[in-house]
């Protein structure tokens, strides 16, 4: 079955190296790929989901950990310590799913490498994104993170939901806009995505179309 890694705080002294990883790594070929979004667009829903039709290892967000330990109002430098806290577990989620592949029995199957999806409940995109809407700039390290933690496809979640209320959550009337953002963003910087919305069968219909194709590319 599929697991999940959080992050933890506290380490914002630590200094980024290179978070990229190579595809193939402890003899299993990775498809990285992160399901982002504005707020409350299903991006949670979609990945649990998404781990469990395909038995996957899946990256969760850390960004409510984080805020319910703090136990305080964020400021801009916590923006910046959720993006390394981010950058950190998608760091390790090779060694994770390599793991989740070896304890399921994958070690004992055919000699070529596996293809395997990790799906990542958001990226490091997101705290661009969020630090510019909330102070109108972006700290460099951020924008380093982004150029450093690869993904091979994102999965960008229109808002076409109902909003639920959340204590952490506070776009209700903006997720529009938001969602232009971000496809502002993809595009710009040349990132390949594709937008899932509609309902929950209709969501989970393209996004396993957009992961089976990609697992056939890594089989070839």
């Amino acid at each position: 079955m599929g697991g999940a890694v959080g992050f933890e705080h506290g380490e914002g002294e630590r200094k980024s190296a290179s978070f990229a990883r190579p595809r193939t790594f402890r003899g299993m070929e990775l498809v990285r790929i992160a399901i982002v979004g504005p707020e409350s667009s299903g991006k949670t829903t979609l990945c649990e989901a998404l781990m469990v039709h395909y038995q996957a290892g899946h990256v969760t967000e850390g960004t409510r950990e984080y805020l319910e330990e703090i136990a305080r109002p964020y400021t801009e430098d916590d923006v910046l310590e959720m993006a390394r806290g981010q950058a950190r577990t998608h760091q390790d989620a090779p060694l994770f799913a390599a793991e989740h592949w070896e304890a399921t029995g994958g070690a004992d199957g055919p000699a070529t490498a596996p293809v395997e999806p990790i799906f990542f409940d958001t990226d490091t995109l997101n705290y661009v994104i969020w630090a510019r809407e909330k102070y109108g700039r972006v700290h460099p390290v951020i924008e380093q993170l982004v150029g450093e933690v690869h993904y091979d496809w994102r999965l960008l979640c229109r808002p076409d939901i109902p909003w639920e209320p959340d204590p952490f959550r506070e776009n209700p009337h903006d997720r529009d806009r938001l969602f232009d953002l971000w496809v502002d963003e993809l595009r710009r910087r040349a990132l390949p995505f594709t937008v899932i919305d509609g309902d929950r069968a209709r969501r989970m219909d393209t996004a396993t179309l957009v992961v089976d194709d990609l697992l056939r590319r890594g089989r070839r």
